[in-house]
């Protein structure tokens, strides 16, 4: 799949902006992005809002932002999930999303955010499961 303006994969604009951050934020978007891939092989990503990554699978399960100070990946579904490692630590007063802020040289649980991936395809899927038998 290429977008039309550009003529480049979804994945193929990831990489570019990744690139193109050129300092920790594209290393550490980088790393996450491989993390999501590890957690979710069948991952689908996108290119929204004018340069924001987005991941799928049964539904949208979370972004990949970039900004000065931070690398925040919100889950667009983040209230309705257990987060019993405490990952969440941004957009908390919300009644949908949860948000994590990361900032350079933050340690990254894996395990914690693999966890909190696989829980969020798992409603995902659930939610398109009900959806698909109405």
């Amino acid at each position: 799949m290429t977008t039309a303006d550009t003529g480049k994969s979804l994945p193929e604009l990831i990489d570019a902006r990744i690139a193109e951050l050129g300092d920790w934020r594209g290393e550490l978007l980088s790393r996450l992005r491989d993390i999501i891939k590890q957690a979710l092989p069948d991952v689908t990503e996108e290119w929204k809002w004018r340069g924001v990554p987005v991941w799928y699978q049964d539904g949208m399960l979370c972004t990949g932002e970039t900004y000065k100070k931070a690398v925040k990946m919100t889950f667009a579904k983040g209230a309705s999930l257990e987060d019993p490692s405490g990952l969440f630590n941004a957009s908390l007063e919300g009644n949908t999303r949860r948000a994590i802020d990361f900032h350079e040289g933050d340690a990254i649980d894996e395990d914690a955010l693999k966890a909190l991936l696989r829980a969020a395809a798992r409603l995902n899927a659930s939610t398109h499961k009900r959806e698909r038998t109405r």
